[in-house]
């Protein structure tokens, strides 16, 4: 795909320009864009907003920067646990064509990466899904859960229950971690179970090191996930986005009580509304875009410290 860049001309920047043109939409998901800028990539967040795999119709102002700022905190957070593939999120280290305002604070040039077939999902406390699943079998994902839990509990220990990655618009398929073993076996013939056990050490790891941090801001991370890739090494890396309010369950701890389902940071508040309103169409009202947001900007700044102008 052919990317027109929005900048006006200037005389002596005709090279500049040529350039800037030739950079390819790699990849387009439900939130995010994928630039291949030949030796790297930039990714860059948009401010549309996804609830049960599909794309709603409305935009989320200021979205996207909120997301690639929060990964990059945690990015910087965790890289003595797992490396990650950040480079900058400063568009002036970025070529020109990413100085543009709809990339300003949404954009970040990342290395490449062989990306692992495996959303690597880790639950902490019980709820959505799981808790749907234990109320009928016992069990989240095949594993195998104590009695007496309630909605919201936390759990013993926090559990892994790897999915595939689906395309855009197809929904992902929760699978246990021996199947995972094998899915990952097809792509990398000798090295499933390898990659498999790395993949679910790194996710627990990183998930009780970032846990521990939020809670102490007052923030209960109920469950997330993410996705990992090789270096050309060879070596694990953290791709993709990291703890955001899109990947991420945030709850206030202020006020926390299992029994019942808990306020959100995140984007289950849309979820939430969309669940109570058959045949919405997939578009929110403004009233809920603006809860929303509001709630992405707290958790950005419970967690980081920092406000966020955009």
């Amino acid at each position: 795909m052919k990317i027109t860049p929005v900048h006006t001309y200037c005389p002596g920047r005709a090279e500049k320009r040529i350039k800037m043109e030739e950079f390819k939409l790699l990849y387009e998901g439900k939130v995010r864009e994928v630039y291949d800028i030949g030796e790297n990539l930039v990714i860059a967040a948009t401010d549309r907003i996804s609830a049960f795999d599909h794309i709603l119709k409305n935009k989320i102002t200021a979205k996207g920067a909120i997301l690639t700022q929060m990964s990059k905190f945690w990015f910087d957070y965790t890289k003595d646990v797992v490396p990650n593939h950040m480079i900058t999120v400063d568009n002036n280290d970025m070529p020109e064509f990413f100085h543009d305002e709809r990339f300003y604070k949404r954009a970040m040039m990342c290395k490449k990466l062989t990306m692992l077939p495996i959303e690597c999902i880790v639950r902490g406390y019980i709820t959505g899904s799981g808790w749907e699943s234990y109320k009928k079998t016992g069990k989240v994902c095949g594993i195998e859960l104590p009695e007496g839990l309630k909605e919201s509990d936390k759990l013993p220990e926090p559990i892994y229950t790897p999915s595939t990655k689906a395309e855009i618009g197809d929904h992902d398929e929760n699978i246990s971690f021996e199947q995972s073993i094998d899915h990952l076996e097809k792509y990398f013939p000798g090295k499933g179970r390898e990659y498999a056990e790395l993949l679910r050490d790194s996710t627990i790891a990183l998930y009780k090191k970032c846990a521990e941090y939020a809670l102490a801001k007052g923030i209960i991370i109920a469950d997330t996930k993410f996705e990992f890739g090789l270096d050309d090494e060879g070596n694990l890396v953290i791709g993709d986005e990291m703890l955001t309010p899109d990947s991420s369950r945030f709850w206030p701890a202020k006020g926390y009580e299992p029994g019942h389902g808990q306020p959100s940071f995140d984007k289950q508040f849309a979820r939430d509304w969309l669940t109570s309103h058959p045949g919405n169409d997939w578009t929110l009202p403004q009233e809920i875009v603006d809860k929303t947001i509001a709630k992405y900007l707290e958790a950005y700044e419970m967690i980081t410290g920092k406000n966020l102008e955009v």
